[in-house]
């Protein structure tokens, strides 16, 4: 098993004397190489509950363990260590850096915990993704889906154990959204990550081997 929620609570303080309750009493279980779908309406707590599965974002109460680590017990300081060498997140948005070549962008997470063969493995993870002839090109210089494949390779890049995504096609348009998540379903296969995907999109959901819907907070 590498993710395990027991009675998982987020809430938010709304007044001195009131709170709310985003997510509530959430229990999961997602084994090694699983691909899993969150889905939900706006407003169900979906990215909430991706931000805490990242550990951008902290539980009010509940356990959350990753790789039979509980993440909440973490400091800061282990926690992004942890998060840097397990975690690869792929958002809506593709977050490059616009001053930086795709290389660069690609590299970023390893430099930042100084990999010495970071420009290597980034040259590799472009290759996963079909654009190592784009390296030397600057975000504004791509595609919105050869962005968003730069954006995967960055997750990728670090060789992660689980790999969270939140809406990874929501800014693309139907022919390059079926591309991204071909490319996306092939490299959990080949690598044999285990995936947690939040979406909106239906048919992506149905390629996951299991599909969980998230209202008002909890799973139905």
């Amino acid at each position: 098993m590498i993710l395990e929620i027991k009675g998982l609570d987020k809430s938010f303080p709304q007044t001195d004397h009131d709170k709310i309750e985003v997510l509530k009493n959430l229990n999961l279980q997602v084994e090694v190489g699983e691909t899993v779908a969150v889905v939900g309406q706006s407003g169900s707590g979906k990215s909430t509950l991706l931000s805490l599965l990242a550990g951008l974002d902290r539980q009010s109460s509940g356990s959350l363990r990753l790789r039979d680590q509980e993440i909440s017990a973490m400091s800061e300081v282990k926690l992004t260590q942890f998060r840097a060498e397990n975690i690869g997140i792929i958002f809506q948005q593709f977050y490059l850096m616009p001053h930086l070549t795709a290389l660069e962008n690609v590299s970023l997470p390893l430099e930042m915990f100084g990999h010495k063969d970071s420009l290597q493995r980034a040259r590799e993870a472009l290759l996963q993704v079909g654009l190592e002839e784009r390296e030397k090109h600057f975000p504004h210089q791509l595609s919105g889906g050869e962005s968003q494949r730069v954006a995967i390779a960055r997750a990728i890049v670090i060789r992660p154990a689980i790999l969270l995504a939140d809406e990874p096609t929501g800014n693309l348009d139907n022919a390059t959204g079926v591309q991204v998540s071909n490319l996306l379903f092939d490299l959990v296969q080949t690598t044999g990550m285990t995936l947690l995907l939040v979406t909106h999109n239906t048919e992506l959901a149905l390629r996951c081997s299991r599909q969980l819907t998230l209202q008002s907070g909890t799973f139905q």
